[in-house]
């Protein structure tokens, strides 16, 4: 569980180092500085298009294209954005209605109407890339638009998370006079009408972020201008931030950096917020690959594996062992891994994979990237090596590639077990199961469970009060348990470090820990 007490008090921590460090803390904020915020983070685009991506490359689509609905000052339920105001017409919650602000705009001036948001949402479901957001879709049956303003998206069946879908970065509302209908936009540009347009990019290195003035919704942007900057490590990227080449650090924080952090107590030039995050690892298996795809061999890896061993030695906890999808934090969280298989035991692995006819050391090739999730990845899959191989009942092949090209390899079904981890698009219990599950997923790797994807989901979606379907949720887990195909490994916090100078990071993270960039601001001494 997170230690929420004691992030309250790193907060209060920093609040109180910054009022007696001297007249330059005491500041109001301010956005007449016009040189650019410098944000560094190891988590680049694999994709400057919506309809491709249903990953961290909405990190870049949250600043720079716009959706109907977002989470306006701190709010955990949607609200409006490019909408001016949206709504369910009737009890069967069959139909959901929006109506846009008036007036609104692509940044190079082009008219940003239902018929675009039409467009947009078509166009994610016509391209339907392999492991995209097309999968986010699956209750929407059409979408109508009435006049220039008017939407109307029509349901399959009653979706209480339907509005959570409309706020995430994959509906994003692009031009159609510069997205292509049937594939990808790959020229390198972004059309939008979000907080800021895209200056230019390098991929992998840099995107420049300028503030967009034909922008209409509910951001207050606090700044004029964000440049974001991509790193291999976090190394590289704290030593950026201590040499005050960047001004603020977000996703991919090592944790030897972190706690570094934390023990610099009478160094007030850094700061460190800590934030409860919603953030989770885990291992994926194929079913089609010859050992992955038993069940034995899935049970025996779940019962050999130390979580604690992973939170503790590898990331220093930070992190938290994690026993379910679903989070510690969220409605309908349980600790199934642990109640079915206990503390880590070789002798029951082994008698796990005996009574299957399973005699012999298995061989399993684990994949991981090396430049996503930080720099803690490779030293824990070398962690799972070791305890896998401890046992003496398997022998593992560690294998790794960069995010763009790991992407494709386990869309086209090429890894026998790989991790991943998951930065959540709502808030919700059903977001940490339905995108895996079905035969279109997050994975790549089709997951049937009739039980889950048929009934158990569209019967909670039904229900707007979520406390009432955590039955649904535990029914769910519990089969995810059973059939193992999906292994938690830990739930992460969400740390942001920032420069003196800075204001904002406390508040710049919205329910899904997408950073907002425009609530950073430079504070100017009194």
């Amino acid at each position: 569980m997170y230690h929420r007490n004691r992030c309250l008090r790193q907060l209060a921590a920093i609040t109180s180092l910054s009022l007696v460090t001297g007249c330059g803390a005491l500041s109001s904020e301010s956005s007449d500085d016009k040189a650019p915020i410098v944000v560094g983070t190891t988590s680049a685009p694999s994709t400057l298009d919506p309809a491709a991506s249903w990953d961290s490359s909405w990190e870049l689509f949250r600043n720079v294209y716009q959706t109907l609905l977002n989470y306006p000052d701190g709010a955990t339920e949607p609200g409006p954005d490019a909408a001016q105001h949206c709504a369910f017409t009737d009890r069967t919650s069959l139909a959901y209605r929006c109506v846009l602000r008036p007036g609104l705009t692509f940044s190079d001036g082009d008219k940003l109407d239902a018929r675009a948001v039409k467009y947009s949402i078509d166009r994610i479901r016509r391209i339907d890339v392999p492991g995209g957001p097309a999968g986010l879709l699956g209750s929407l049956a059409s979408v109508e638009t009435k006049g220039e303003r008017e939407v109307v998206f029509h349901l399959k069946e009653p979706d209480a998370t339907f509005p959570f879908v409309l706020a995430t970065p994959a509906m994003s509302i692009v031009d159609p006079d510069d997205y292509p209908a049937t594939h990808v936009r790959e020229d390198g540009g972004i059309t939008g009408s979000g907080p800021y347009t895209l200056q230019s990019y390098q991929e992998g290195k840099e995107a420049r972020l300028t503030g967009n003035t034909r922008y209409k919704g509910y951001a207050d942007r606090q700044n004029d201008a964000v440049t974001i900057r991509y790193f291999q490590d976090s190394a590289g990227m704290v030593g950026a931030l201590k040499d005050k080449k960047i001004d603020v650090t977000y996703r991919g924080l090592g944790a030897g950096d972190i706690v570094d952090l934390q023990s610099r107590t009478s160094d007030t030039s850094i700061q460190l917020v800590e934030n409860p995050g919603i953030e989770i690892s885990y291992l994926v298996f194929n079913p089609k690959d010859p050992w992955a795809g038993k069940l034995a061999v899935r049970k025996a890896v779940a019962q050999l594996l130390d979580r604690g061993a992973i939170a503790h030695n590898v990331y220093k906890d930070t992190v938290e062992p994690l026993y379910s999808m679903v989070p510690a934090g969220l409605t309908g969280h349980t600790t199934g891994f642990f109640d079915d298989y206990g503390d880590p035991s070789a002798a029951k692995a082994r008698t796990i994979l005996s009574d299957a006819g399973i005699r012999q050391r298995v061989p399993l090739t684990l994949w991981y990237t090396t430049d996503r999730y930080g720099s803690e990845t490779a030293p824990e899959f070398r962690e799972i090596k070791r305890q896998l191989d401890a046992s003496g009942l398997f022998q593992v092949t560690l294998e790794s590639r960069p995010w763009k090209t790991y992407v494709q390899g386990y869309q086209k079904g090429e890894y026998p077990v790989f991790g991943r981890g998951w930065f959540p698009d709502y808030p919700d219990a059903d977001n940490y199961i339905s995108p895996f599950v079905g035969q279109q997923n997050a994975l790549g790797t089709p997951y049937r469970s009739p039980r889950i994807t048929d009934v158990l989901l569209p019967r909670s979606r039904r229900e707007s009060d979520r406390a009432k379907v955590v039955g649904d949720f535990e029914q769910a887990q519990r089969i995810l348990v059973d059939d193992a195909r999906l292994l938690p490994l830990w739930q992460g916090k969400q740390f942001v470090a920032e420069s003196e100078d800075i204001s904002g990071g406390e508040r710049a993270l919205d329910p899904s820990t997408i950073m907002m960039m425009w609530e950073l601001s430079r504070k100017t001494s009194w």
